[in-house]
């Protein structure tokens, strides 16, 4: 049976870990880890619809591109707030919470979409079409409030040797929910229209938040006695952060992949719906997402290595390689490969970076710091989402498609009407690989790799300490 005593001293108090095994809790964690999943599911689904309609019925890049933005940039501004009620509250209450708050504002979109007329919710110019879009991201943005909590949850329910496993888990789940939703939400408007989309989002949603009042986490006696301060604790999270060492810089390095993730984020839905039906984009974006399962389940059998750091850093490497490659031609199949490598290292990312935290940090101030990697690395993919929009939209894609544009890039990017798409993918591709080969030279990386080496150490003695 476990002690009384957390991964982290100081947190024993509000934690009691000797009211269940290790096998109960992680049933708990798979429950937890399920609905969170079947959530996230929801909120994917409209949000994908929201932009595969208002693509298709715009044929505007800047359109999809600030609906991007916009809710990476509002899970940045919030991402603090978050963590700070993560640390101040019980993580099942806050993941109660968030669950409400997305059902009353899907039922609002829903309301909105029933009363307005729909050209007039597609008409850019006018509030109509902002009003419902943030109405709908809002929504979507709180539900990360329960990822941050479910990331601690972990801390609680999981022993630490597997918590990179747990974590690898949590990838393979979202890899799964990537499957569906882009499935679903490209069926759903191809064949239904947004509206009964949105009809089909509030049910989801309603039954995510009835499941989540069903569980139970005893082992959380009280909230963790905490420093948090007020709403938004941005000094609280960055002394958290900066309390270890080399934890900023790990937050850095895992914000490398958000960069190009802001290119795809602006541009891989208009690319696949130049090459596809919206019906078939969607079927194809989920054969992709198979590589998200893959790469999380690789973790939840075998770890991360020694040196998750160093893992994160080859997988960032990888992943702008094949940014690089992966619309050198307009060829269905290299898309569908490359969206499938992207995906399946995803995972790596986000769990090297959560294990290095789970490790070194005490439960107290770990929504902080997740909530503060989390704005850190969401701020990433905005910049590039607004910057790189309106350049395709008014320079890079008109060139493409004129006579001299197409000639010019014909050698290194063949023939297609998405060349100039093509041309953002392998800039941006190409700068991840200089980024992440220049990471793995710096005093930082060597810094890093071995704190968290000396933080293993500590806690195998500490284990060990405990069990004699």
């Amino acid at each position: 049976m476990s002690e009384q005593v957390p991964a982290q001293s100081g947190d024993s108090d509000a934690i009691d870990l000797s009211l269940r095994t290790p096998a109960e809790r992680s049933r708990t964690f798979t429950g937890i880890l399920v609905n969170t999943a079947l959530a996230n599911i929801t909120t994917s689904y409209l949000w994908f619809a929201l932009t595969f309609w208002v693509y298709l019925e715009t044929r505007n890049v800047i359109a999809t591109g600030v609906i991007g933005g916009a809710y990476m940039l509002l899970i940045a501004l919030s991402s603090i707030s978050f963590g700070t009620f993560v640390d101040r509250y019980r993580k099942l209450a806050v993941m109660r919470f968030a669950g409400a708050f997305t059902m009353v504002m899907f039922v609002l979109s829903g309301l909105m979409f029933l009363v307005t007329p729909e050209p007039a919710l597609l008409d850019l110019a006018q509030p109509w079409f902002w009003i419902f879009t943030v109405i709908i991201l809002v929504g979507a943005v709180v539900e990360n409030l329960r990822n941050i909590a479910l990331s601690t949850t972990v801390t609680i329910l999981i022993e630490p040797d597997r918590r990179a496993n747990a974590n690898g888990l949590v990838g393979m789940v979202q890899g799964l929910m990537f499957i569906v939703t882009s499935v679903l939400s490209g069926l759903s408007v191809g064949l239904l229209g947004m509206g009964w989309t949105v009809v089909v989002a509030i049910v989801m949603t309603v039954l995510a938040f009835a499941h989540l009042l069903s569980l139970r986490l005893p082992e959380e006696v009280r909230a963790a006695a905490s420093d948090a301060q007020g709403g938004f604790d941005l000094r609280g999270s960055w002394a958290a952060v900066m309390a270890i060492s080399g934890l900023f810089a790990l937050i850095l390095f895992s914000t490398f992949n958000n960069f190009i993730g802001g290119v795809y984020m602006a541009l891989m839905d208009p690319y696949g719906l130049e090459m596809f039906s919206v019906e078939m984009w969607g079927t194809v974006f989920a054969i992709g997402a198979t590589g998200f399962i893959l790469g999380g389940a690789l973790i939840g059998k075998f770890g991360l290595g020694q040196n998750p750091l160093r893992t994160l850093l080859l997988a960032v490497a990888v992943m702008g390689l094949v940014g690089a490659v992966f619309t050198l031609r307009e060829w269905a199949w290299l898309y569908i490969v490359g969206i499938w490598l992207y995906m399946a290292l995803v995972p790596v990312v986000e769990a090297a970076e959560q294990t290095v935290i789970q490790k070194v940090v005490p439960l107290h101030r770990q929504g902080r710091v997740f909530g503060f990697a989390m704005a850190f690395e969401s701020a990433a993919a905005p910049v590039t989402a607004f910057l790189i929009a309106p350049i395709a939209q008014f320079w890079l894609i008109p060139y493409a498609r004129s006579a001299e544009g197409a000639a010019r890039l014909e050698p290194l990017l063949g023939e297609g009407t998405s060349r100039g798409i093509a041309l953002v993918f392998l800039a941006a591709g190409t700068i991840m690989i200089v980024v992440a080969g220049i990471a793995f030279l710096t005093p930082v990386y060597r810094r890093v790799s071995a704190s968290y080496a000396g933080s293993g150490a500590k806690e195998t003695e500490s284990e060990n300490a405990a069990t004699n």
